[in-house]
Parts: C-alpha cells; structure tokens; sequence
C-alpha cells in the first residue's frame, strides 16, 4: 500500500515538472541549455530579463528584453522584429557554429539568427549571458571575447552604456528604429541616427525624410536640445577616423543609483528620455517637433522665432533681406562683401545651423575661429563646436544658413558675417535706433576703431535714383563748417542706399528745447550760443561755401547737438543747390515741414534764401519760448506760436513769452532784441525778410533794428499740422531728391 505522504511528494514534483517552463530562470544560454518559451534569461541583479513576449494586443511572439523589477513591462530590445512566431514553441539556443538561433521545436529552419564567424575550435565554445546594462552578449568562454552583442543591434530603445554609433572602419551605422505600432515591433517609419558628413549631427528621419535635426553636440547637449543638459546623467561623444559615437551613463553622484532611465523612439516618431519613477515612466525632455523644430521650416539664411505672438515668425539673419516672403538674400555678395572692414554680428540663443556642410577644427580658439572665417571670403558664419569651457573648437558655414532657431535663454552664440554698416549698428537693432527722420530711420553704429557714428538708412520708396544719391554725397561732403554736420560716407547696394554721419552724442535740438526737463539745463547764455551757431551754419550755406545751399527743411530736430551743446546743422535730403546769382527758384513738389515753411514756398512753390530765413526766424522764437510753432495754441486773435509773440510785441509785452524756467536770469535787452529778429525773419513777404549775413551781424551787435512788418500765418489755423508729434529725441537726419538747378 502507498504511503500518502509519498504519494502527496510524487504529485507536487509531477505538477512541478508540468509547470517548469514558465518558472525556470537561467542565467546562462549553453549549447546544451537553450532558451524555451516561458522561461526567462536573467541578469546577474536581476535587473534585465530576455525571453519571449507578445507586444499590446498581439498574439505573435517575440524574443525581447525588458526591464525586470519595474511593474510596467517595458521592451527594450527585440530580437526577431520582422519575424514573429505565432505560438509558445519557440526556442533560442546557440548552434554548432556558436550563433543565436530561434527556431520552433518542430522546425529546425532558423526564423532569426546571428551571423558570426568563428574559428572551428571555438565554435562550441560559445555561451550567453544577459548583462546588468542590458546588453545581451555571446561570450567565448575560454578567452572570455565578447563575438556578438545586442547592444550592437539597437531596435528602438537606448540604454545607459550603449552605442549610438557609426563605425567608419566598416561603414556600419548603429541606430534606433521606431516599432510599427504597440502591437507590432517591427521596423516602422521612424529613425534617430548620427549623420557624419561635415560635423557629426544626431537626426530624426521619417524613411528617407529629414524631420529634426536634433544637431551637433555641444559639449553640453545636442544643439536642439537645450533642455538635455542634468546633472542626472553623463554624456560621451567620440568622433575620431575610426568612429563617431555618442555614449550616455547615470552619473556616480547621483543619490538613487537604481534610476531607471531609457531614451526611445516611438511609433509616432517622437524621441524622448524617460525616468521611472515608483509607479510610472515621466519625460524627462522629449523631441515634440514643435513648428520651429521641423526641418527647414524656415527657408535658408533665415531662422525661426516662436516667441512670435502668432505661431512662429522667420526672420532674415543679419546682411540678409527677404527676397520673397520666405526667402532671404544676401544684401551684399562677392568682392564687395569681402574685405571690406567687414565683421561679425553676435545672435545668443541660438540652434547653430546645419553642420553636414560645415567645416570643424577642434584646435581653434574662438578668436582664431574669427580669424578664419574672416580671411576665407565664402565664409558666412561661424560657432564654436564645444560650449565647455568656455567655447572651444570652431565650425565654419560657407554658402547658405540652413535650420536654425531661436531660444529664450540657452543655446548657443552664432556670429554671422555683415558689412561695417551692418556690424556697427548692431544690424540695425531697435536698441541702437535713435529716431525716425523724414525719408528713414537713423541708427548709432560703433566703427571696430571705437568711433561712433549715425546712420541713416532711406526708405527704399523715398524716390531717389542711384546718381542723385551719389552727387548729394558729393556735394555734403564738400561742406566744411563747424555748425554742419559731417558726412563720412555712404552705402550703396541695389535699392538700399545708406548716409553714414558723425555721432553727435546729445541727439537733436528738439529733444531739449521741448522736453521740460532737459530744457532747464539750457540757461539763456547757451540758448544765445546755439542761435548764433545756426546763424553762422545756414550763412555758410547761403554765401560762404562754394556752392550757394538752400536748406529747406530747418527746424529743431535737424539740428543736432555735440558733448558741448554747439549746433550742427543736419539733413541736407531736401537742400536745393542753386546758382550764384539766382535769387528765387520753384518746384512743382514742396518738401519740408509745416510750421517752418515760409508762405510763398509752401503756398506757390517758391523758395530762396529768405525761405531758410523765414524757418530760422520760427526755430529761433521758439528757443526764446520752449514752445513749438506748429503744435502752440492760443485762444486770442492768433492762434499760433508766431501770432501770439506778434500781438505781443505790438503791445510792448513780448516777454510774457519768455521761457518761465529761464527764471528771468536773462539780460532782458538781449533777449528782446533776438525776440524782434526773429519777427523780422518771420515777415509775410521775402523782399522784407533780412538775409542771413544781416541776421548773424544783428545778433552780434546792438545796432539800431527796423521794426518788423506783419508775420504770415497769423491768422487761426484751418489745417492739421504735419508735424505735430511730439519731439524724437534723435539724430534725425532725413534725406530725399536734390531737385535740379
């Protein structure tokens, strides 16, 4: 009779034996021991497992490796991705030649396997073990050499200590492929690979598609990824004749060194690196290919700005101007862009642009990186290739600027070619704008040799052909007095024409004499000096020069002020050059700005020597009051600034119309003696006005002074003034047509 007890032992080992292939864990795959479904290949730790799987819904079976402590099953690696078994029969073992094979029990027909070449001796020598990195590895045991690897076969997951690799010895390339989906691991649309041409760069592909270049590394990241850099992780990159990998590690310092981390690419096409965190995977960053992400989403020698209140704006670098609404041109090409005192303008912030066309040498400091570029004509650009240390290696870019964007506060410094004018202003950025003149706005520029200067850039629609340009800068530049302002030369490229002027520092007249603050630092002593130098500057137009000038357009914000506050006459755009005997002259287009017109230019078109007279008269009252002529309102029978000083002065009283913060510290002689010249100058009819020579003897003498006549536009005024904006506080220099003599 059977003892129950052994009976009881006989029908667990017989249960045992049943269940067997799914509890048995081996931590070696022999010639003699392979691998079943249902059994699993552990690492030593036990951090890692291999063995057969179904992904999501599917039913087909994988070899796989996944993480073996974490409760969401996360494959990492797949052996047979484009060859599933449709049933639990399938076995990995090592064959007579030493390699994987995975066959089903019934077939001996391998659906994967390895291919490696062993000597004859060895080839029974092989055996398998899973590492704790998850490295699946063929080892031979008698000399312990590694001759296979999965860490060599990526399918879409990178793991701590393995290889994103291209092997320029054997033109192998190492990278990640997408899955097809949840259920299928097969080889899907999407890859995350290392490009070698010019300087390494990591790219995302979709097929043969460039979606993302994540770009080259930096030392610190990948230059499109700027949110990489932690202290969670070390980061190698090797690019040497033999290979360019890049290599990434937990770093030592870390206070839980059992982080679990992965990089992947999924189905989507989404590259992201990923911490698990007690119950769940969190993103630690993630290629979302937001718009300023996709590839050449801005065309070329532009980048891309996302911080644009809309969706994303393209913007032309920097000696670049939009040729369409997409594309951007050189402003400059060719000898004339090469040296020229031409420089390089600094944009922080940025994702440098495509490497695959660079040129890099990692024995360059960043001034000899300078230096290069500038010597070598084709040069366009220039970064530096590691942003440790300080910057140190240096990538060239010759012909155009391709996927570049824009960060708020990381990224790299990417320094792009321009013209002096260009590098002087800064590519005319907003900070160094110092106003809007009549035909342009008007930029301060600092020359490589520390001069300041001003720019002037025209408006391409202000209707002044090439040779019109040409000779007004002639001419300006022939005028020499020390109340004009010095031209220094000019810029001329297709439609872009450009007058460079010396800085004067304290910006226009009418940055003081209408700002209540700056104009208390004008006491009467400096408002007389600043009178007479503008006296002196317009007589030297009228009859010192060699040629006879007449301005046109005088008023406060033409006249620029130096560190001393002496005047300086600026803007000639709208001068008239006329003959030495010619008295009057006519245009069918009157130029200029209402207030300081006279009344037969403005109403006739009629203008000579007494029309700059007419406009010094305005702009001296208007020293005298602080008070702007075409924008002064008053309720008696004259409602502007030259009618109201009238009436007063026929009353005897005109100097209720002096400036209050003077504080009456004037000599009230003087003061009404320059109140009544310029009554004189303001007259209605030309044949009354003195010239400019009497003018400046009158304000520096006492002689006996006529009485004035009548001032035009005294009556209340019927129209909109032109210039009724508020002071520019600028060098405003404005420029149009020189019409003929």
């Amino acid at each position: 009779m059977m003892n129950p007890a052994k009976g009881s032992w006989n029908t667990l080992l017989l249960l045992s034996l049943l269940l067997c292939p799914i509890c048995i864990s081996l931590d070696t795959i022999t010639p003699d021991q392979p691998l079943k479904d249902g059994q699993l290949l552990l690492s030593n730790q036990k951090t890692f497992a291999l063995g057969f799987f179904n992904p999501g819904s599917s039913s087909h079976r994988y070899v796989g490796i996944w993480y073996n402590q974490i409760t969401e099953k996360t494959v990492v690696w797949v052996a047979n991705r484009d060859a599933p078994l449709n049933d639990t029969s399938g076995v990995l073992s090592i064959n007579g030649k030493g390699n994987f094979v995975l066959h089903t029990q019934n077939q001996t027909t391998p659906i994967w396997s390895t291919n490696v070449s062993f000597s004859v001796s060895s080839t029974n020598n092989s055996v398998a073990k899973l590492l704790d990195i998850g490295n699946l590895v063929l080892v031979q045991q008698d000399s312990q050499h590694v001759t296979w690897q999965s860490f060599d076969y990526p399918t879409n997951t990178m793991l701590p200590f393995m290889k994103v690799r291209l092997d320029r010895r054997t033109g192998l390339n190492r990278f990640l492929t997408s899955w097809k989906s949840k259920d299928d691991p097969g080889i899907g649309n999407y890859s995350y690979q290392l490009v070698p041409t010019g300087y390494p760069q990591a790219c995302l592909y979709m097929g043969r598609t460039l979606l993302w270049r994540v770009g080259s590394w930096t030392g610190l990241r990948w230059s499109g990824v700027p949110e990489m850099t932690s202290k969670l992780f070390n980061v190698s990159f090797v690019n040497n004749q033999d290979e360019t990998t890049i290599m990434y590690s937990i770093s030592s310092n870390l206070a839980n060194p059992k982080v679990v981390p992965k990089t992947m690419v999924d189905e989507s096409g989404i590259v992201q690196r990923s911490l698990w965190q007690e119950t769940r995977w969190v993103e630690y960053w993630s290629g979302s290919l937001a718009l300023c992400d996709k590839y050449l989403n801005c065309d070329p020698n532009s980048y891309c700005d996302p911080y644009n209140e809309v969706i994303f704006e393209c913007k032309c670098f920097p000696g670049f101007e939009p040729k369409s609404s997409r594309d951007c041109v050189r402003e400059k090409q060719g000898v004339s862009m090469c040296n020229n005192r031409e420089g390089f303008v600094k944009l922080a912030h940025m994702k440098v642009p495509d490497t695959s066309v660079t040129y890099a040498d990692m024995s360059l400091s960043m001034k000899e990186c300078e230096q290069k570029c500038l010597r070598n004509c084709s040069c366009m650009a220039y970064a530096s290739a590691n942003e440790s240390e300080g910057g140190i290696g240096c990538l060239t870019w010759q012909g155009d600027l391709v996927d570049t964007r824009t960060y708020a506060d990381v990224g790299q410094d990417l320094y792009i070619r321009v013209d002096a004018v260009v590098l002087a202003t800064d590519n005319f950025s907003i900070a160094n704008k110092l106003g809007q003149g009549g035909f342009g706005p008007v930029y301060k520029g600092l020359l490589q040799n520390g001069m300041e200067i001003a720019v002037k850039r025209l408006s391409k629609c202000s209707g002044q052909g090439i040779e019109q340009f040409k000779t007004e800068v002639a001419l300006i530049a022939k005028l020499q007095h020390r109340n004009l302002v010095r031209i220094l030369g000019c810029c001329i490229h297709k439609e872009e024409k450009m007058l460079i002027y010396e800085c004067l520092p304290n910006k226009s007249l009418d940055s003081f004499i209408f700002d209540e603050t700056k104009r208390s630092c004008l006491d009467w002593g400096k408002r007389f000096e600043i009178i007479c130098g503008i006296g002196r500057g317009i007589l030297y137009l009228h009859q010192d020069s060699r040629l006879r000038i007449i301005h046109r357009d005088l008023k406060a914000s033409n006249v620029l002020l130096d560190n001393a506050l002496n005047p300086k006459i600026s803007d000639f755009g709208m001068a008239r050059i006329v003959g030495g005997d010619q008295i009057v002259a006519n245009t069918n287009c009157v130029v200029g700005t209402y207030g300081y017109m006279s009344p037969e230019y403005a109403m006739q078109g009629l203008f000579s020597i007494k029309s700059d007279v007419y406009s010094f008269g305005v702009l001296l009252l208007e020293i005298i009051t602080g008070k702007k002529n075409s924008t002064y309102h008053h309720d008696g029978p004259s409602s502007n600034l030259i009618g109201h000083v009238w009436d007063l002065w026929r009353e005897d009283n005109s100097m209720k119309m002096v400036d209050p913060l003077l504080d009456e510290a004037y000599p009230a002689n003087e003061v009404s003696r320059c109140i009544q010249i310029g009554l004189l100058c303001v007259q209605e009819h030309a044949i009354d006005r003195p010239t400019m020579s009497t003018v400046v003897f009158m304000l520096g003498n006492e002689t006996h002074l006529p009485s004035p006549k009548q001032p035009a536009f005294i009556l209340k005024s019927t129209y909109n003034s032109t210039d009724r904006s508020t002071s520019s506080a600028s060098n405003e220099i404005t420029l149009s047509t020189i019409d003929g003599r």
